[in-house]
């Protein structure tokens, strides 16, 4: 299966989830309009909404807020996609300009804090309080996460453990609470709502980590970035960390020097290292790890399409080369 085969099952609830992202999209404020039309519309896998989707339908959920909610989740995304290229001086994100190069970083970051509002005036609509409590609680910890990240900048001292910290909080938060917002629709009982935020955090983590490997040994064209953007930023991924743990002392202080100074003119020599210490084929097999974690929380599921669907997603997460 290939993202465009999941995308053609889940096209009818898709097509109904950008109606509803265009409709509560509409401001009287010209710009936010612009800015949020500019960014959702500029492609992606839309990933986190189909989630939600995919969870409520595996669980035979009948009626219509997941729409809704794929939204919220897609709106809250979006709204860390504007700040994060604020907080990180991007150029390029999907291909195409990032919307703070098109607009400016005040317009990011304020169009931004209205996709954050607009998403909880969406999540209050839904007059549950579970669902309130999963997406508050997540975004406060894709918060964190964020700040996280801004504190292991330039710091080559940071070790495994507190890169998954941030990871877990910054992107797989997300994939956890699209997973759990299905099963609470579908209204699950507890152990299956737990698996099913489970998958989504392996998932989660699974997509991070082939990111960090595609930062390094993907084609710039087909992910949508500029390679080497880690390293301008000075974070510290796992492919660094193993490569200084598994290097020569020589190679180590190349690397480490590197994330101290975001110096991205080393990047050649980075990346030889990391390739020379197998710290790709190492990344790689710590997703595979995690979307094999991801899809053993599927076993209670019921035996549908879209049951297959989500194991197939956690395999495409893992072995993705874009």
């Amino acid at each position: 299966m290939s993202l465009e085969n999941l995308n053609q099952l889940l096209a009818p609830d898709m097509a109904a989830v950008d109606q509803v992202i265009r409709s509560r999209l509409h401001s009287d404020v010209a710009l936010v309009s612009q800015v949020g039309e500019y960014i959702i519309a500029s492609g992606g896998k839309r990933m986190r909404p189909a989630l939600v989707i995919l969870s409520a339908q595996a669980f035979g959920y009948r009626g219509a807020l997941h729409h809704e909610l794929a939204a919220v989740v897609e709106f809250i995304h979006t709204a860390t996609l504007l700040h994060d290229d604020v907080v990180d001086e991007s150029e390029l994100r999907r291909g195409r300009e990032t919307a703070n190069a098109m607009f400016g970083n005040a317009a990011s970051v304020l169009v931004g804090d209205f996709l954050y509002s607009r998403a909880f005036q969406m999540m209050v609509e839904a007059n549950d309080m579970r669902v309130m409590q999963t997406l508050a609680d997540a975004t406060n910890l894709i918060a964190e996460g964020e700040v996280l990240q801004l504190l292991n900048c330039n710091d080559a001292d940071v070790d495994a453990e507190n890169y998954l910290r941030v990871i877990h909080r910054k992107t797989a938060k997300l994939f956890e609470a699209a997973m759990r917002l299905g099963a609470i629709l579908a209204k699950q009982d507890e152990a299956l709502e737990a698996a099913a935020a489970s998958y989504g955090m392996h998932l989660g983590t699974a997509f991070q980590l082939v990111d960090d490997v595609l930062d390094y040994s993907g084609n710039a064209e087909e992910i949508g970035k500029n390679l080497g953007d880690d390293l301008a930023e000075g974070k510290p991924t796992l492919p660094l960390i193993y490569a200084m743990q598994h290097g020569t002392p020589e190679q180590a202080q190349v690397i480490r020097e590197a994330i101290e100074q975001g110096d991205i003119k080393r990047f050649a020599e980075v990346l030889a290292i990391v390739q020379q210490t197998g710290a790709l084929d190492y990344t790689r097999q710590q997703a595979q790890r995690e979307a094999e974690l991801a899809c053993a929380q599927l076993a209670a599921f019921p035996d549908t399409q879209y049951k297959k669907s989500l194991l197939e997603l956690a395999k495409l997460a893992a072995t993705r080369q874009a």
